[in-house]
């Protein structure tokens, strides 16, 4: 076996460092997947870009950013932008994708847009030939999330939360029976909280400035109340901000949205790590969908006529990762591995097929 082909098979498969994939005495009970539309990997690895970070034509005003994430040193810069990743996660956990190191995490898909990018996360493979744009149409494919909640042990506590509207249809809520409050969805049911109650209303009053993507407090806030009423053992979570404000070429939102989703990851693990249920038991995992362009005219942008807009990143926290922090081993990752990666630390080997083709021909 070549050295690279012993990398992969060391990191690849579950992100833990272990050297076997075959084992079963994970301590992970619960997982929890979250994910930021559309987020960097240089703003994560390096803070905010000096390239637009004072652009009068993408911020409010000229200086605006730089009290609150500008210094010379990208180290400082990224924790000034991102202190959950570098203060926690990086001191207990793993961080994938800083390509200065040659440690590459791509899409597998060649569609570099949310929906391709969404199934390949949580189906384990790319589907090219027929996940190929953002309409709102039943996912062929079995996700993870379906997989666990067809499980006798899962069954019922699976629970998915997006920010955009089209995440019934990627998770296929009507065939996998997993409950997705996404887009302008309300929580329901004859016994809301008094929290639940109160973000219905506010989200009735505050629709935010797109049609299909609503604010991600609010769906911030469905996840965490989820979690203290219904203690689900796997969670998805997708926050949408970060793309939307980069489609409309503003940095400096850009840039607010992805320090405040940094503290609601923050929030969520300090909740999870406070009850029974999740304390030492819980493992999160953290990608996004896709990149971007990586000029002032393409940063705004993703998709196949952006060659950067598959370079992407993975984070993991848990009891069964160990905490080698920032990962500058070179080698090559893909987010399709996620999928398989939950299975394992779950004890399981993922049901689908198409996912183990995908894995052993990225190992080759």
């Amino acid at each position: 076996m070549t050295q690279m082909k012993k990398i992969y098979l060391i990191l690849t498969f579950c992100l833990l460092g272990q050297l076997t994939w075959a084992q079963n005495d994970y301590k992970t009970e619960n997982v929890i997947l979250i994910t930021l539309d559309g987020m960097r990997w240089q703003e994560i690895f390096k803070g905010a870009d000096s390239l637009m970070v004072d652009d009068t034509g993408m911020i409010q005003s000229q200086g605006s950013l730089l009290n609150d994430f500008w210094n010379v040193d990208p180290i400082k810069r990224r924790e000034m932008l991102m202190p959950f990743f570098w203060n926690t996660i990086a001191k207990q956990g793993q961080l994938y994708g800083n390509r200065a190191y040659g440690n590459q995490v791509d899409n597998a898909n060649k569609m570099w847009f949310s929906y391709p990018g969404y199934n390949e996360v949580l189906s384990g493979f790319a589907d090219d030939e027929r996940i190929d744009s953002n309409d709102k149409i039943n996912n062929p494919n079995k996700t993870l999330l379906e997989y666990l909640n067809q499980n006798d042990a899962y069954k019922g506590k699976v629970m998915a939360f997006g920010s955009w509207d089209v995440f019934p249809y990627i998770i296929n809520e009507e065939r996998s029976g997993v409950p997705v409050n996404a887009g302008f969805d309300l929580a329901e049911g004859d016994d809301l909280t008094e929290v639940e109650k109160t973000i219905n209303s506010l989200q009735q009053e505050i629709r935010g400035p797109w049609g299909g993507v609503r604010l991600d407090p609010f769906t911030h806030h469905y996840a965490l109340e989820a979690i203290k009423k219904y203690q689900p053992k796997v969670l998805y979570i997708s926050y949408g901000e970060t793309d939307d404000w980069a489609h409309g070429n503003k940095y400096d939102q850009y840039i607010w949205s992805a320090k405040q989703t940094d503290a609601f990851i923050k929030e969520i693990w300090e909740t999870v790590q406070s009850m029974t249920q999740y304390k030492d038991k819980t493992t999160m995992i953290i990608t996004t969908d896709h990149g971007r362009g990586v000029t002032k005219r393409t940063w705004r942008g993703h998709g196949d006529e952006v060659p950067e807009a598959g370079e992407i990143w993975i984070a993991a926290m848990g009891p069964d990762t160990p905490a080698t922090g920032e990962m500058k081993v070179q080698g090559q990752w893909h987010s399709a591995m996620i999928a398989r990666t939950i299975f394992q630390l779950l004890g399981m080997e993922y049901p689908d097929a198409k996912a183990e083709k995908v894995i052993q021909e990225m190992i080759k």
